[in-house]
């Protein structure tokens, strides 16, 4: 069978920076920050014209299986594949190459995350086909890397080495190893040092991520492995009652653990994993703040969603769905207003929002979190 390009969107995270706005039920990827899309439609639009619908994957988890098929009603059915639970990236990619390996066992495989935002889409198209072609050509595992504008600490980066190969469409580094969310001076240090952002953007193939897995990370090759087994040979986009269980059985035993750390941190010392350098206008919009940067600001560094004023503010951020909201005299302050919660804090310490939904839940208020 002949080699196949094919997308995957892993779509499985709950989003909690982002609350209130974002829920358990209404995760980050399903918001519509930046236009009147969901942030997983223009992620599937911005990819569509390098697949055919039928090439294109979804990773989900059964909360937002109806939310995503409504989304995405250009996918057939059986290409949204559900995981049992959340498990972090190494199992929910894996689910992903089981299912292109029964499909065509010479494909290749470009990962994205669903919630990203990028600007150039040109560029990014470009760069994803360079990408899909070094993998292929190369057997090596492609990261994409962008080249930082600040040092930012909440985003892992890659440390690239000796360049392996320039071409029109960018240059390909070795990959010394990677640095996750540095303090500032530590990225301070990585952006002078030429490191680049961890897009979380892959591209791989199907057989060459799995031999991976079955070497640095056996706990989840092999259940993998099972799952091919006892689903014979059947989609998993849908599979019966039964089948379902035994999925989840062996899903359950599975570590959570980011396909960073379980592959390509030990791959890259053997020389396996390449970063071509890119720049298409990338943010992951992590948070409050990252969303602050990339929205049109006044001219005292304001910005917001809906009604709002700053008067004799500076650096604020406001997010308002209904209700007309003002601020007098404040400095680096979020506001983010909906119609059962309203949250203002510390625009610098959005990061913390995670946490802020951590002790909601352990309070009582759970009903604020998940509906």
């Amino acid at each position: 069978m002949k080699s196949a390009n094919y997308g995957v969107i892993i779509a499985g995270g709950r989003g909690t920076r982002f609350w209130p706005l974002s829920r358990a039920q209404r995760p980050k990827q399903l918001l519509k920050l930046f236009s009147q899309k969901s942030m997983i439609r223009e992620t599937a639009d911005r990819i569509l014209p390098l697949f055919a619908p039928e090439r294109l994957l979804v990773v989900t988890v059964a909360d937002h299986y109806r939310a995503l098929r409504k989304e995405l009603p250009m996918l057939p059915k059986g290409n949204f594949v559900v995981e049992p639970e959340g498990k972090n990236t190494a199992p929910c990619i894996g689910l992903a190459a089981i299912e292109l390996s029964r499909r065509n066992p010479n494909a290749v495989m470009v990962v994205l995350p669903a919630d990203h935002w990028i600007s150039d889409s040109k560029a990014f198209h470009t760069t994803i086909k360079a990408a899909l072609q070094a993998a292929r050509e190369q057997d090596a595992l492609v990261t994409i890397g962008i080249r930082p504008s600040y040092p930012e600490t909440g985003y892992g980066y890659i440390l690239k080495g000796r360049e392996i190969k320039r071409t029109g469409k960018g240059a390909f580094y070795s990959v010394e190893g990677f640095k996750e969310k540095p303090n500032l001076e530590a990225a301070g240090q990585l952006l002078q040092s030429g490191s680049l952002w961890n897009s979380g953007i892959f591209s791989w193939k199907v057989s060459t991520i799995l031999e991976l897995l079955g070497r640095f990370a056996p706990e989840i090759f092999q259940g993998l492995e099972r799952i091919a087994e006892k689903t014979k040979g059947r989609g998993l986009g849908r599979l019966p009652s039964k089948l379902r269980a035994a999925l989840e059985k062996e899903y359950k035993k599975m570590p959570s653990i980011s396909v960073d750390y379980a592959v390509l941190e030990k791959a890259g010392s053997e020389g396996k994993v390449l970063t071509l350098e890119a720049d298409f206008g990338w943010s992951d919009v992590g948070n409050w703040a990252a969303l602050h940067r990339m929205l049109p600001q006044d001219g005292s560094g304001n910005g917001g969603v809906g009604r709002w004023l700053g008067f004799k503010s500076r650096g604020c951020l406001v997010y308002s769905q209904n209700r007309l909201i003002t601020l007098l005299g404040m400095e680096n302050i979020l506001v983010v207003d909906t119609p059962d919660a309203l949250l203002v804090g510390d625009l610098n310490r959005s990061q913390e929002v995670r946490e802020l939904v951590e002790e909601l839940e352990r309070k009582g208020y759970r009903k604020f979190t998940t509906r």
